[in-house]
């Protein structure tokens, strides 16, 4: 059934940076009652979290609004990272998407899920053949819930700088909730690819 709530999703602006932040904050702490190691190590936070507003500045990254215009989620699409993926990948053909966090306040509305399909249409609107993920390679609370999104677990790679290394795809085009959609960019003063949310919004009739 389709949601009745009002989030959307939207560019991230430099005014959601604190936002940003005190939901990585958050999913700092709630990681360490999950029993993981993930986000533990303070210099790989840091510079994780360098990299971060480095994608916010290049307009890479995007937040899912709530009614009250409060930052409920983010994720953020960016480059291959040639530390696990190479040429005989065919990183080209994919989409790579990165930092996907839910606020615990929006936990069961099933935004992950949401955000991802939106990622999925993405990289189909952009003639790719996968979305790919990378995620920290102890947490295997997380392998199994993007596999039951549908993400294949193609391998696992352990380079002695990295946490992350826990190496999945899924098609491009593939949907897990087609039935509940994001709305996208319908935000005034949005200053991205026009032509783009404008394909978005005409897909979504």
């Amino acid at each position: 059934m389709k949601s009745t709530l009002t989030e959307y999703l939207r560019p991230a602006a430099a005014e959601d940076v604190p936002a940003l932040m005190a939901l990585r904050s958050e999913a700092e702490g709630w990681l360490r009652t999950k029993g993981t190691d993930q986000w533990s190590d303070p210099e790989t936070g840091e510079r994780a979290i360098t990299k971060w507003r480095a994608s916010i500045d290049e307009g890479r990254a995007w937040v899912v609004v709530g009614e009250h215009d409060q930052v409920l989620a983010t994720v953020s699409r960016g480059p291959v990272d040639r530390d696990f993926w190479t040429d005989a990948d065919h990183p080209e053909t994919a989409l790579y998407l990165y930092k996907l966090i839910v606020s615990r306040e929006a936990s069961g509305r099933h935004l992950g899920t949401r955000v991802i399909d939106w990622m999925s249409r993405l990289a189909a609107l952009e003639g790719r053949t996968w979305v790919r993920i990378d995620t920290w390679r102890t947490n295997t609370g997380l392998h199994a819930y993007y596999e039951r999104l549908g993400f294949k677990h193609v391998r696992t790679e352990a380079p002695s700088h990295r946490r992350s290394g826990w190496l999945a795809q899924r098609p491009a085009g593939e949907l897990a909730m087609p039935h509940d959609l994001l709305p996208v960019c319908p935000a005034e003063g949005w200053h991205g690819d026009v032509a783009a949310c404008a394909e978005e919004a005409t897909r979504k009739g």
